[in-house]
């Protein structure tokens, strides 16, 4: 099998070649933890989440570095006095790491609360303060930039001039950007207006702030990705990923940095999410048209008519290619469910099924995996892998109507390929049997706490806590090596 990756970069599918045989680079532009982590984010890092498992899965040895940017971001008209943590700050009244951590643990509750595994390396941009200093110093040294009134800018025409080209990602025209680029960051400072910040000086209100050889300051955002991915995973690496509204500037600006510092392009394949849509519509607080990933799964928003398990949101989302528009409504949600709990339904009943070989099936196991590992290596087509599970959902269900007969040595592998693939490749969790964990781990306390009640002689709540559980079907036992429970 060849797996085949859309590079961003070239416009097309290549057939993907690791620098190291067996072995992935990956990194992928994580949050800027100044608030909450939106739905938006969640569609990008669970794709990236899915392809990080099909790597693995197709026996790549897989170092994946997801960064934290927990410093230096400016909005997007460039204004210093606009840094978006200190904004916050000011906001929630809390210093800015207080900002920092609070977002932070939201980001990683979110991504547990779906499933999605964490990275090898989770480097922040306030650890790498010294490499981001060291690397504009080299910028400087080999005439890519200058020094202008304690800020350090990188120079995008002296880039271009020495036959390189700034644009290449985003297919941009220089001339057009300079044409139409209006100096909103800067001041005056930049030689031009496309030039970008490799090191801001900070203004007297500024927290946030750093030495370095040109004064106090702090890190522009695009130079926080080039120090942290080449530090972990070299100078060129195989796959940087993020969401398609990160194409420019910011993966230009790291091209262009990479090149620059290394005389190499940084990285060999470029990998874009596309965005996520509700409604038909575009996700925006100005608009009214938004959820926080929590109100979804709580149902505490007026979009959806009722709450929806983590496991069915990341079902949703990984039935459109990662590359495509995902537009998640009502409709889509409840057709999620449905067939989400048929194919949960579908794993319960193959558990159930016995062998029987006394005829030949009309399903080909065989054929069916490579239908399901040609849409997993063309490029993590989740859509496609999907609708080949279902087609095995399709003659599960059959067996159970004796419609179909199945080999021993069959059920197994099939038993085996669609857990791997639905458990382990898709990420998704059994919905009952987490439920059941949880009431045993419930259950567990409530013994625990009669245990004490009866251990300090407070027999009427023993006795209330037993009665109480019987009264829905739960008998406690008590024996010899402790306290055991059946449901009726």
């Amino acid at each position: 099998m060849q797996l085949k990756i859309y590079n961003s970069l070239a416009g097309e599918k290549e057939i993907f070649k690791p620098i190291l045989e067996g072995n992935v680079g990956m990194y992928v532009c994580g949050p800027t933890v100044y608030s909450n982590v939106h739905l938006g984010n969640v569609r990008t890092f669970l794709s990236f989440d899915f392809i990080y498992r099909s790597l693995t899965h197709l026996g790549y040895k897989v170092r994946y570095v997801r960064n934290i940017t927990d410093a230096g971001h400016l909005t997007d008209d460039g204004d210093v006095n606009n840094d978006r943590f200190v904004k916050q700050t000011r906001l929630e009244k809390l210093e800015p790491m207080e900002i920092v951590q609070k977002y932070t643990v939201d980001f990683h509750k979110v991504l547990d609360m779906f499933n999605l595994l964490p990275p090898n390396i989770e480097p922040t941009a306030t650890g790498h303060i010294v490499e981001q200093i060291e690397l504009t110093q080299k910028l400087i040294e080999t005439g890519f930039a200058y020094e202008s009134n304690g800020s350090v800018y990188f120079d995008v025409l002296e880039y271009n001039a020495r036959g390189l080209n700034y644009g290449e990602l985003s297919k941009r025209n220089i001339e057009e950007l300079f044409a139409n680029t209006r100096d909103l960051d800067g001041q005056g400072e930049k030689k031009n207006p496309q030039d970008f910040a490799l090191w801001k000086k900070a203004s007297q209100a500024h927290i946030m702030r750093w030495n370095s050889p040109w004064g106090e300051g702090f890190p522009g955002w695009h130079l926080e990705c080039t120090a942290m991915s080449t530090k972990y995973l070299g100078e060129t690496f195989d796959i940087h990923g993020g969401g398609m509204d990160l194409k420019f500037p910011h993966h230009e600006c790291e091209i262009a940095q990479g090149k620059a510092c290394n005389g190499a392009s940084p990285v060999n394949y470029w990998m874009h999410a596309n965005m996520l849509t509700m409604n038909s519509q575009r996700m925006s607080k100005s608009t009214g048209n938004y959820i926080l990933p929590m109100q979804l799964v709580s149902g505490e928003n007026d979009f959806f008519e009722k709450s929806f398990h983590p496991a069915i949101v990341r079902f949703c989302f990984l039935q459109a290619h990662y590359r495509s528009v995902l537009d998640i409504s009502n409709d889509a949600m409840l057709a999620s469910e449905k067939g989400f709990g048929r194919l949960m339904e579908a794993l319960k009943i193959l558990n159930s099924i016995t062998p029987n070989d006394e005829k030949q099936s009309g399903f080909s196991l065989e054929d069916w995996k490579t239908k399901c590992y040609d849409a997993l290596t063309d490029d993590f087509n989740s859509p496609i892998l999907i609708a080949h599970l279902f087609e095995a959902v399709k003659f599960i269900f059959a067996l159970k109507d004796e419609k179909e007969t199945i080999s021993d040595k069959d059920l197994e592998d099939l038993k085996s390929t669609l857990n791997a693939f639905v458990f382990d490749v898709l990420g998704l969790q059994n919905i009952e049997e987490n439920n059941n964990e949880k009431l045993d781990q419930t259950l567990q306390v409530l013994i625990e706490l009669r245990n004490q009640a009866r251990k300090s002689k407070n027999f009427d709540l023993s006795d209330q806590i037993r009665d109480k559980l019987l009264a829905e079907g739960i008998e406690l036992k008590d024996g010899r090596e402790g306290t055991t429970y059946s449901i009726s």
